[in-house]
């Protein structure tokens, strides 16, 4: 179903927890597949490997809003203390 509509070359995808109920094989195709993505994209995911994988830029959302906004890769993100700090503020875990 993800294969067809990117092939059908939509301007954003929004993914929630995609590799959910996959498997390994399964999981490298869809992130090999959203690597070479031209559009947008916009995803939850509970997969470490995943997000850090896929995502170039980081929004958190919270109740007041965006809580913490980045460019940068997921790792370099969440080892941010300023960004630590913001997330306890709002009691955010990641």
């Amino acid at each position: 179903m993800l294969a067809k509509l990117m092939l059908t070359k939509p301007n954003v995808l929004i993914l929630d927890d995609p590799t959910n109920h996959l498997d390994l094989e399964s999981i490298t195709s869809l992130n090999d597949g959203l690597i070479d993505y031209k559009g947008g994209l916009i995803f939850t995911s509970h997969d470490h490997t995943f997000a850090q994988t896929i995502a170039d830029h980081i929004i958190v959302l919270g109740k007041p809003g965006v809580i913490e906004r980045a460019e940068t890769d997921y790792d370099e993100f969440i080892a941010n203390p300023g960004v630590q700090d913001a997330l306890k503020e709002q009691n955010i875990q990641l």
